[in-house]
C-alpha cells in the first residue's frame, strides 16, 4: 500500500514538474498579410457608382459594409486619406438579365449582378498593389418586384464581394 502512494506520489510531482517547466507563449504579429509593426492605418475612398443602371443606396451600402470589415478584422485604423494601405475604386455594374425560362416560355429567374473595380495601393510594399474587379450574383424568381428584393439581395452581393476584396488586401488568401 505504501509503495503505491509512493508511486502515485512521484507521477503527481513529476506530472507537476512538467507542467510548470514548459509554457508556450504565442503571440500575433499580423492577421493575414498585415505586418502590425509597419502597417497601422487604411484610408477607404467612396467607391461611386459608374454603372448604367443604378440604385442609390448600393453605394454607401457598399462603403460602410467594407469599412466595418476591416474595421471589425484587423487592427487597423480606417483614415479618410494617406493611410498606409489605401482602397478606392468604383460600383462599374449593376444588371439584371433572364437567368432561367419557364415551359410557358417566360423568365422564371432574374440574375442581379455587381461589379466592383479595385484599386489597392500598400504604401508599404508596393509589390502589393494591384487594380482588380470583384463581381457576385444572385437570382430572385421573375414573379418578384426588383424593388421589394433588392435592399436584400444588394447587401448579399455586397458581402459576397467584401469577403472578397478583404481576402485579396488585408487577408492576403
Amino acid at each position: 500500500m505504501k509503495k503505491k502512494y509512493t508511486i502515485i506520489s512521484l507521477a503527481l510531482l513529476l506530472a507537476v514538474t512538467v507542467l510548470t517547466a514548459c509554457s508556450i507563449k504565442y503571440g500575433f504579429t499580423s492577421v493575414g498579410g498585415i505586418d502590425y509593426s509597419k502597417t497601422k492605418t487604411i484610408s477607404i475612398d467612396k467607391f461611386p457608382i459608374r454603372a448604367n443602371y443604378v440604385w442609390s443606396p448600393m453605394e454607401s451600402m457598399f462603403y460602410n459594409e467594407l469599412t466595418d470589415a476591416i474595421s471589425k478584422k484587423t487592427k487597423l485604423s480606417v483614415l479618410k486619406r494617406n493611410g498606409d494601405l489605401q482602397l478606392s475604386g468604383e460600383i462599374t455594374e449593376y444588371s439584371q438579365t433572364n437567368k432561367a425560362i419557364s415551359s410557358d416560355g417566360f423568365s422564371s429567374q432574374v440574375q442581379l449582378r455587381m461589379t466592383v473595380n479595385v484599386r489597392y495601393v500598400n504604401n508599404k510594399e508596393h509589390k502589393d498593389d494591384f487594380e482588380q474587379r470583384f463581381s457576385a450574383t444572385t437570382t430572385y424568381p421573375a414573379t418578384q418586384q426588383l424593388s421589394s428584393v433588392q435592399e436584400d439581395l444588394v447587401q448579399e452581393m455586397i458581402e459576397d464581394i467584401v469577403d472578397q476584396i478583404f481576402n485579396a488586401t488585408v487577408g492576403n488568401w
